[in-house]
């Protein structure tokens, strides 16, 4: 789509040399980073991805920053860190080097558009849902064997969101209706077809004052406990659902156009934040919701609505992807209280769904942006493009990484903001995309059917699963 390629627009002043650029280099410049990030967040991340300070020593009073792999294990083996053993911040140093860039290798090819793509919190199972329909789960451990084959009931335009409990046993999926199912997914049926094969049960999102398919959901999320449900909807609303007691316990009005995305903010579930087409982040705390019913706080900057969000969970930073073609990375300690209110600046009409970006809108800056660093290069129209944290066991959530209407994945470093990898594969847009939580592996699903697979260039041999004692002490004993 000719967009520039990624940059930070932040103004600090020092730069991180690890980020080298992989992956397909053809079709324009490869992206540079003018800034770096000077911020906590990138503090943090630094210190989750770095090597033990004698590892990095090369003489007396002088340090790499990038350690090889070779001297890695080496000052392993030789006990440099007096511990025995990798670190977290060790084994993330050595992983997050591996990115997934390798193929990709086709798991499945449907001729109906592919919307979502989800890895399990363990990386066992993978969801892909796709308009037609179909609901597909995969067994990641088990040469990606078709576990469940999942026909959505009541369907309307598309399956919109798919959710996973916690425990593996229940996938919810959504479509444009109040009514979200639920399906067992740990039955022995492969096939699962909506009331005719298998119960898919009803949870009703709507009020009791409220007829027909009054709206849609656009995104669902499992609380981290797994009894709870928030769902981001097309009347401006979002609900908290009570999957144990089988009710609705909380609708928020909660912005003034569409609710595109929603999550929790972290493991105590206390925190939701919330993403909507009038351009705004909001924060919500539960347990002042009932007293207060207003925000926790505002966060504004993007130019035009937020298509997708993502926590990464700590209760603090979380990530928005905007039809301004730019991800944004958030500090919830900088929101307002209200959005405040300033003077026009669209002075152009357009709409993502069938047009392109404007060239005069590119450079635009929202006058109040309260936004940590912005990401660009990726393109995002027609549909509600994704974006994510790297995994924090393999990469200590050190990349950024997003689906784009260019038909391609990107991958960007938080710190410096540069394009690290640009995946080349589909026909036609990449809406989803998934980074296994240990493995060097993402799989992208686009409207072009594919689910496609990405590894890391190596020797082709499944990883070693996950799901049992023996196989996780095989697995520390390489990277710990």
């Amino acid at each position: 789509m000719g967009y520039a390629l990624s940059r930070l627009e932040i103004d600090p002043d020092y730069s991180d040399s690890e980020s080298s650029p992989v992956g397909d280099e053809t079709d324009g410049p490869r992206s540079s980073s003018q800034n770096d990030l000077d911020h906590e967040v990138a503090q943090l991340t630094k210190m989750k991805s770095a090597p033990h300070k004698r590892l990095k020593r090369v003489v007396p009073r002088r340090e790499e920053v990038a350690v090889s792999p070779v001297k890695m294990l080496a000052g392993r083996e030789g006990n440099y860190s007096g511990r025995g053993r990798f670190s977290a911040a060790d084994r993330c140093h050595m992983l997050n080097k591996y990115l997934p860039v390798k193929g990709p290798s086709i798991v499945d090819q449907l001729t109906t558009r592919a919307y979502v793509s989800q890895f399990s919190n363990d990386g066992s199972l993978f969801v892909a849902a796709f308009q037609g329909s179909h609901i597909k789960v995969y067994n990641a451990e088990m040469g990606w064997k078709l576990q469940k084959n999942i026909v959505a009931k009541s369907l309307r335009w598309t399956v919109t969101d798919t959710a996973l409990s916690p425990d593996k046993r229940f996938l919810v999926y959504a479509t444009m209706s109040p009514i979200v199912n639920i399906v067992n997914i740990g039955s022995a049926a492969t096939e699962s077809h909506a009331n005719v094969t298998e119960i898919h049960e009803g949870l009703d999102f709507s009020s009791d004052d409220e007829v027909g398919y009054s709206f849609g959901i656009f995104s669902v999320k499992f609380s981290n406990d797994g009894r709870e449900l928030v769902a981001g909807s097309s009347d401006d609303a979002i609900y908290v659902y009570d999957v144990e007691a089988n009710k609705l316990s909380l609708r928020i009005q909660a912005h003034t156009s569409d609710v595109n995305s929603v999550c929790f903010a972290d493991e105590a579930s206390h925190l939701i934040y919330s993403g909507s087409d009038d351009n705004l982040c909001k924060v919500w705390d539960r347990r002042c919701l009932r007293s207060r019913g207003k925000p926790a706080g505002v966060l504004m900057g993007h130019l035009e609505g937020i298509t997708f969000l993502d926590s990464r969970n700590d209760g603090r930073y979380f990530i928005s992807n905007g039809k301004d073609q730019t991800i944004k990375l958030w500090d919830i300690r900088k929101m307002s209280s209200n959005a405040t209110r300033t003077p026009a600046f669209r002075n152009y009409e357009w709409d993502y769904r069938w047009m392109d970006y404007p060239l005069r809108a590119r450079n635009v800056k929202h006058p109040c942006d309260q936004s940590v660093a912005t990401y660009k290069g990726h393109s995002v129209l027609r549909t509600l493009i994704r974006c994510y944290f790297s995994p924090e066991y393999s990469t200590g959530q050190k990349y950024i990484y997003t689906g784009s209407h260019d038909y391609c994945v990107y991958i960007y470093d938080l710190v410096s903001g540069a394009q690290v990898a640009r995946l080349v594969h589909h026909k036609s847009t990449v809406r989803d995309c998934s980074w296994h939580p240990y493995y060097p592996t993402l799989v992208s699903s686009s409207f072009d059917g594919d689910i496609a697979k990405w590894e890391f260039p190596g020797n082709g041999e499944n990883p070693i699963p996950m799901n049992n004692n023996n196989n996780n002490r095989r697995r520390r004993s390489h990277f710990e």
